[in-house]
């Protein structure tokens, strides 16, 4: 595959989590959503250290590895931000018997 295939795949598949994150009221959907778009950003960072960083490569072999780095740290926050996430669904459940977005206010108190 070449490049442009996949900024074309990373670009749709953040299109469709944009568009599932504005467009879905259950809260479960929402994280879904910005889950994929953790994913475009992965094989986005992922590509350009494939196919742009090997140019640097007669430098220093650190530079080659900075896309795959990036993509373990967006890993590990997207699996910070789930446990979170689902904290905060369970909670709503809890007491409001819904995961509907438009309850979320509530939580205030």
């Amino acid at each position: 595959m070449s490049f442009e295939a996949f900024m074309i795949v990373a670009a749709v598949l953040f299109c469709i989590g944009l568009y599932g994150s504005l467009a879905r009221r259950n809260v479960l959907a929402v994280l879904m959503s910005i889950e994929l778009m953790f994913n475009a950003v992965n094989i986005t960072l992922v590509a350009i250290a494939k196919y742009l960083a090997p140019a640097a490569l007669q430098d220093d072999i650190s530079s080659v590895l900075t896309g795959q780095v990036f993509a373990v740290f967006i890993i590990t926050v997207a699996a910070a931000e789930i446990a979170l996430g689902l904290g905060i669904v369970f909670a709503m459940y809890q007491t409001h018997d819904s995961v509907d977005l438009t309850d979320a206010t509530g939580l205030r108190h």
